[in-house]
């Protein structure tokens, strides 16, 4: 009969720079070999917990959720008197046990952490319910005890057997029947000395023994590999004699049938690890988040005078009333600069935005974005007009969340939001660099210190950085590595095994230079493992609870930031939504540009009363002299300004949604341009099937189909798809799944020749949109990013002083654009004075000496003086 055996002592990847085994591989090989059950018991973290539990559970396994934790006996969390710590497993046997191990996780790295994230026997025994605990490795505080063999154990006060015997029954009166003493055999001559004594301590005190293997990478083979991994964490060569290694390769996933033999003796070892499976019964339910309620509904309702429904602290009725009431309130005030003929379709798009968003059980996420726009704006920091497809809702306008106006540019609230398609929505938030920290300070203080965290990333061993880190732990030169390196093609997502493919001198070097072989066999197994953790460049997370009621959380070292443990692909899964603060440095050149000028001129810009067809501007535009404006002052965006001479808004949008390798490689971006000036005629939208029906909604990008947006009014107008199916065949097309569309196909075609219109031409209209709905670009987005362009734009123009001073600040720690602008200010003719310490600010700055306009140099762009020292 088959023995049954579960690895309860397993590192994964996430064991950042020592485990080895990688979560998807792992999953397929433990089905290979035939087990039911696997533990994750990563080093002090939960990094991979909803990674593994995802894995194990798509190949049929049940995966059960551990930690290797790291302990100290001080009766402070904090306590630093002493480096010494004991490993731990901790497993979740349900979702008590679950709640627990996440809040011991984020407490040994937000109070616990010394060298590495640390709990205490005090807060273990406070929260030991659900969980089941075994004495882990050699560093496990029993084990430690026992091995009187080590010298080093003995010189830190390992006190033999009787004091090991007293731990454990500590432990067994914290957990009772869920503590196991875990029996090793990797053939280490330590493990060895203790062995005998852990079947004693088990007969003298009833805790069971369970049979584990230190497992920390895949196949026997890989031990090798793992030395080196191991190297690169410690920065020590491979051969160096004096180096922690291990002296046995037995750390890898053995097979039931290989443990039932190691463990032949104490067949029970083995049994008991089925009794741990059979107590872990934890059952997440992923991938179904609930929206987010607003959790300051009450006190807004107050100010704003609404009666509320509900008397529940968190009630989707009572943020729908507020979300409705400060909606309706915000567009009274945005139609004060829309002609009043249009109004009714204004309230008409309103309407329909609510009702979806209500459906959708999302006006509190609609809130919580309101309020820290709203507090940013209250304090005078820049927010950009919009960014990526919130920025075709009126609901986000009317809020004052996005500045530009989606039915003046024919912007598609589905392409937001698409009630035929349940997804969270996701609205990206630029704001001004400089104060970014200061909105997520607020939402921090508003919401509670750990309801809110930054999002985790994770840096990987990649191709070419693989192959430097392993050439330097195998003492290959650094010019050995450099070249060997550089043999890796700089393309996007390159693997070593593509790169093999496609550079034969990578074969002639390994086949010739038996270290350039033993690096690049390391290398391919190495290849992709986590090598350390950072911190997402602006995902934020905010609950109305703790979060470690939802992820672990970390705390980088020496920061008092809080990350989540669960990377940005898991954070849905555990009903988290992520929030996006993104710094922007132009709106910070805007905001400094528009202080100089009310400051010289005593004139406050309003850009809701500035033309945007203003003529100056475009035809600063056209010169093609666009250096220091935003998304434009490339060479390459030159060049095509001076060409394709934009001459409305419309235009700008256009061509930062064409300026893209595939537009301009389709051939797309000469086609406009042609189009534009009248020199190719002009078809809705091809030559080959042209529809009048389209002029209205191609007729801003003469008849071409740039943007996703134009994509859905096709499929909507000739085919009678509502905007939501329209959005979904959009995506569909981009992912190109043929069977699928085949059947869009279908569908489009009999729909529309239902409505009239000539088969064969739909056909033909569909396949044709399907080739460039690939090149499409979000219109929303482009468009909010133009009206940046458009505002830098007219600075330049009308105040190019100013505007330089400011675009010299914020770059006045970079020497390669300071001299660039400081070129472009002479070319404009404006003086630019040397620093003058009684005249000179921190920033550059724009005035007039002796009748002339000049920018005085700033003192903090000085090398070697800086902000401080002014």
């Amino acid at each position: 009969m088959k023995p049954k055996f579960t690895h309860l002592h397993l590192h994964t990847e996430y064991s950042l720079l020592d485990g080895a085994n990688k979560i998807e591989i792992l999953a397929k090989k433990c089905k290979e070999l035939g087990m039911e059950s696997v533990a994750i018991t990563d080093h002090g973290n939960m990094f991979g917990a909803i990674d593994f539990y995802k894995a194990m559970k798509s190949e049929g396994i049940k995966p059960i959720i551990g930690i290797e934790a790291y302990l100290h006996n001080g009766e402070d969390l904090s306590d630093k008197s002493t480096k010494q710590r004991f490993h731990l497993c901790l497993f979740a046997k349900d979702e008590i046990g679950y709640k627990n191990l996440m809040y011991l996780s984020s407490q040994s790295y937000i109070n616990g952490f010394y060298y590495y994230p640390r709990i205490n026997k005090k807060l273990l025994r406070e929260h030991s319910k659900g969980l089941i605990c075994t004495s882990a490795c050699l560093q496990g505080e029993v084990n430690w005890h026992l091995n009187m063999n080590s010298e080093k154990n003995r010189r830190f006060g390992a006190k033999g057997y009787e004091v090991a015997k007293e731990v454990a029954l500590e432990y067994q009166d914290i957990f009772g029947d869920d503590f196991y003493l875990e029996l090793m055999r990797h053939g280490i001559l330590d493990q060895q000395y203790i062995d005998e004594d852990i079947i004693r301590l088990s007969l003298e005190t009833g805790i069971k023994i369970v049979a584990t293997n230190d497992t920390h990478y895949l196949e026997q083979d890989d031990a090798e590999p793992h030395e080196a991994f191991m190297c690169i964490a410690m920065n020590k060569l491979f051969d160096d004699p004096n180096r922690l290694r291990h002296s046995v390769h037995e750390f890898y996933l053995k097979s039931p049938e290989e443990m039932a033999r190691l463990y032949a003796d104490i067949p029970e070892a083995l049994e008991n690890t089925q009794e741990i499976v059979q107590k872990c019964n934890l059952e997440l339910d992923l991938g179904n988040p609930t929206p987010p309620n607003f959790k300051f509904t009450k006190e807004y309702a107050k100010v704003e005078e609404i009666e509320l429904s509900s008397s529940e602290s968190y009630s989707l009725e009572n943020d729908a009333k507020l979300f409705e009431h400060l909606c309706k309130k915000g567009l009274k005030k945005r139609l004060q600069n829309i002609p009043k003929n249009l109004h009714q379709k204004y309230w008409d798009r309103l309407d329909h935005e609510i009702n979806i968003i209500n459906s959708m059980k999302f006006p509190g996420y609609m809130l919580i974005v309101w309020d820290f726009v709203r507090e940013a704006k209250e304090r005078g920091i820049p927010v950009g007009p919009g960014r990526g497809s919130a920025a075709g809702s009126l609901v986000a306008y009317a809020l004052e969340i996005t500045d530009i106006d989606p039915l003046k540019y024919n912007l598609l609230f589905e392409r937001f939001l698409n009630p035929e398609r349940v997804s969270m929505p996701d609205i990206d938030i630029d704001f001004c660099q400089d104060r970014r920290a200061e909105i997520i300070d607020y939402v921090v203080k508003k919401y509670g210190r750990f309801n809110v965290a930054q999002v985790i990333t994770f840096g990987s061993l990649l191709a070419k950085g693989v192959i430097r880190d392993v050439a330097r732990v195998l003492g290959m030169s650094y010019a050995d590595a450099d070249k060997m390196a550089k043999l890796i093609p700089d393309k996007l997502g390159i693997t070593l095994k593509k790169a093999y493919e496609q550079e034969p001198k990578i074969k002639e070097l390994i086949n010739n230079d038996p270290l350039a072989a033993r690096v690049w066999r390391f290398a391919l197994a190495l290849e992709g493992l986590k090598r350390n953790a950072g911190m997402h460049a602006a995902g934020v997370v905010i609950s109305n609870e703790e979060l470690w009621q939802k992820t672990p959380l970390y705390k980088p070292s020496g920061e008092d930031t809080l990350v989540t443990q669960y990377s940005l692909n898991f954070l849905e899964d555990v009903d988290l939504i992520k929030f996006d603060f993104l710094g922007l440095k132009t709106l910070t050149v805007i905001d400094n540009a528009l202080k100089l000028i009310e400051k010289r001129y005593n004139k406050k810009i309003d850009w809701h009363k500035i033309d945007i067809d203003d003529k100056k501007v475009y035809e600063l535009i056209q010169s093609g002299n666009t250096l220091g404006l935003f998304q434009i002052e490339s060479q390459g965006m030159q060049r095509l300004n001076a060409r394709l001479k934009p001459t409305t808004f419309e235009d700008i949008i256009a061509v930062l949604a064409l300026y893209r390798p595939g537009p301009m490689e389709s051939g797309m971006l000469e086609d406009f341009i042609e189009r534009k000036h009248g020199r190719k005629k002009i078809y809705y939208p091809f030559e080959e099937v042209s529809f009048d029906e389209l002029k209205e909604s191609l007729e801003p990008t003469y008849g071409m189909i740039v943007y996703q947006e134009q994509v859905m009014q096709i499929v909507q107008i000739i085919g009678g798809f509502s905007l939501g199916e329209a959005d979904i065949i959009r995506r569909a097309m981009g992912k190109k799944k043929k069977d699928l569309m085949e059947e869009y196909k279908k569908d489009f075609v009999k729909r529309a020749s239902n409505r009239g219109f000539d088969p064969q031409r739909c056909k033909i209209l569909f396949e044709l949109i399907e080739k460039f709905a690939g090149y499409g670009f979000n219109k929303s987005h482009s468009a909010a990013y133009a009206m940046i362009t458009f505002q830098t734009a007219y600075l330049k123009a009308y105040f190019p002083q100013e505007f330089m001073a400011a675009l010299l600040t914020s770059e006045q720690d970079n020497t390669d654009k300071i001299v660039k602008y400081v070129d472009e200010v002479k070319r404009l003719n404006i003086k630019l004075l040397p620093p003058n310490i009684t005249k000179s600010s921190l920033e550059f700055s724009s005035t007039k000496i002796d009748d002339e306009d000049v920018i005085l140099f700033g003192l903090g762009a000085i090398k070697g003086v800086g902000e401080s020292a002014v």
